[in-house]
Parts: C-alpha cells; sequence; structure tokens
C-alpha cells in the first residue's frame, strides 16, 4: 500500500499504477456532480449539446457540498452513495472520465467499465464532509445552479485525503476473499 500526492492533471497516468488500499492526497480541479446533474448531462449528451465542463481525464466527486459560510471557500461536502450513479458511470467512463470519487461500492457494470478505460475509483471519508471542506481552496458554480447543493461545481482541491477502492485491475477493498 502507497501513499501518493497526486494531481488531478496527471489522473489517467496514475490511474494505471494505483492499486486497492493506496491512499491518496489528491490535489487539482474536481467537479461535484450527484444524481440530479447526472440525469441533465446524460440529457445533454444524448441532444449533442456541449457539457459543462470536459470530461477527458475527468475527476468527479459525488457530493453536494452544503451552503458556503462566510469567508470560506465552500460548506461542509462530503461524499454521497456512489451506487446511485451506477447507472450513469459506465457511459462516462467511456467517453473519458478516468475518476470517481465517492462512498460504498460499485456495481459489477462499473467495475468492468473501470477496468475497461484504465479508470479508478476513490473513497473519501463517510461523515467528514467538515474535514474534505478544509480542502476545498476554491468553488465555482458551472451548471444548474437551480440544484442548489446539487449543481455541478468545480472544486479547486488541495491534498483531498482519499483511498483507492477499486482500480484499473478491478481490484477491490470492497470484495472479501
Amino acid at each position: 500500500m502507497q501513499r501518493l500526492k497526486i494531481h488531478t492533471s496527471e489522473i489517467a497516468e496514475a490511474a494505471k499504477t494505483l492499486r486497492a488500499g493506496d491512499k491518496i492526497l489528491l490535489s487539482g480541479t474536481v467537479y461535484t456532480a450527484r444524481d440530479a446533474a447526472h440525469k441533465r448531462i446524460f440529457t445533454m449528451l444524448d441532444n449533442g449539446e456541449k457539457l459543462p465542463f470536459e470530461l477527458k481525464n475527468a475527476t468527479i466527486y459525488y457530493a453536494g457540498p452544503t451552503p458556503t459560510p462566510p469567508n470560506l471557500p465552500i460548506g461542509a461536502c462530503g461524499p454521497t452513495t456512489s451506487s446511485r450513479m451506477d447507472v450513469f458511470a459506465p457511459r462516462l467512463l467511456d467517453l473519458g472520465l478516468k475518476c470517481m470519487i465517492g462512498k460504498g461500492g460499485r456495481s459489477p457494470e462499473v467495475v468492468e467499465a473501470i477496468k475497461r478505460n484504465s479508470a479508478v475509483y476513490l473513497c473519501a471519508i463517510g461523515g467528514a464532509g467538515a474535514l474534505a471542506a478544509k480542502c476545498v481552496r476554491s468553488l465555482k458554480v458551472l451548471a444548474f445552479p437551480d440544484l442548489g447543493c446539487e449543481s455541478v461545481k468545480e472544486l479547486q482541491v488541495e491534498d483531498f485525503p482519499l483511498f483507492t477502492t477499486i482500480d484499473c485491475c478491478g481490484g477491490s477493498l470492497f470484495e472479501v476473499k
């Protein structure tokens, strides 16, 4: 098990070498998107519209940050249950998504898509939204502001603590052997 500092601009290459159990400190650009945003993103894809961010080599964090307090870039921003996005993940991975961050296990279809696309699934610590917020340097709403906390946001993070939970070979911390 390794402890690595990774920048999101290097996630495509890093995903090829990360293994389940590796500890990560992630820095760079991360996009938040939950269920409602994923539905709208799929509608945009189906209609041939430009997405709010480039999917190629992107990192999506399944989170809906709480309102931003005065003098801070973000409120609490803990992970949401990733399996709710399983219906969307394979297509997004096939379109270039390289990293997903959330909590909990993923379906066999998502694991196969991770393997097929040399991607990675990282987990944040559930219940530690205030800790995650300390790693956010800036926040910008990119799309769907009417969704409130579920709008698509661009976060700049620094040393966000994560664990590799499903790697590009299909190794998983969720499988008991």
